[in-house]
């Protein structure tokens, strides 16, 4: 049973996964978000489904997943201004998605077409290792490192300008612990329309307080 503090941090934690889904292009739609632990040791999840079967995919929607998984450690931060152990398998996995854009689909503008990672054992585990000298796998490590950074400060901006958004999704994830993916874009739309009219009435206020101001100008001016 996870305490109030976890439960809320679990949830920003899996509404920043599905947020980045639901902003990003190339993202497979989201089906689920729940915020309630397996016995597998997952404290919650976003369950995705892509629209149709793919068998190949675009540099694009690669970075889109690395994105993606690192939407979750960019919601803790940006909220608590800390951070869990929660996020290790999301690290695990945009990492090991970035080291196969570099080493094996030639997706690095560093590295081009290089190919530095080969299959050990294709038809048993299907291990790979590196194919290069020790400097050019310190490289590699440079590159990844790169490759994640940008892709987590990409999370935070997206999450910063979206915060009431995550805000109102995840207030309603604690209370219901278990959302679709039809309640999850229909809170997302509605707050969506809020701010959007929200800053329409603010451009207008801004808008008419300028032509007042100019028409007392022009009053000013005519009686001198």
């Amino acid at each position: 049973i996870l305490s109030k503090e976890e439960k809320k941090t679990v949830a920003y934690h899996e509404v920043g996964h599905a947020l980045i889904t639901a902003l990003k292009k190339h993202a497979e739609p989201v089906q689920k978000i729940t915020i309630v632990p397996r016995t597998m040791g997952s404290l919650g999840y976003v369950m995705q489904v892509p629209e149709e079967e793919k068998y190949l995919m675009t540099k694009d929607e690669l970075m889109t997943r690395i994105v993606t998984c690192l939407g979750g450690r960019a919601a803790e931060e940006l909220v608590f201004d800390s951070v869990t152990t929660g996020a290790s398998n999301d690290i695990e996995k945009a990492t090991s998605i970035a080291r196969s854009m570099i080493t094996r689909y030639g997706m690095s503008e560093k590295f081009g077409l290089t190919g530095l990672e080969r299959a050990a054992n294709q038809y048993l585990d299907n291990q790979t290792v590196l194919d290069c000298s020790e400097v050019t796998q310190a490289e590699v490590d440079k590159e990844i490192t790169a490759m994640l950074k940008k892709a987590y400060k990409e999370a935070k901006d997206m999450l910063t300008a979206n915060r009431s958004i995550l805000d109102h999704i995840a207030a309603f994830l604690i209370e219901k612990e278990t959302i679709t993916g039809k309640e999850f874009m229909e809170i997302l739309r509605k707050v969506q329309a809020e701010e959007a009219q929200k800053n329409s009435e603010i451009q207008t206020e801004e808008n008419s307080t300028k032509v007042n101001l100019s028409k007392e100008n022009t009053a000013d001016t005519a009686t001198e």
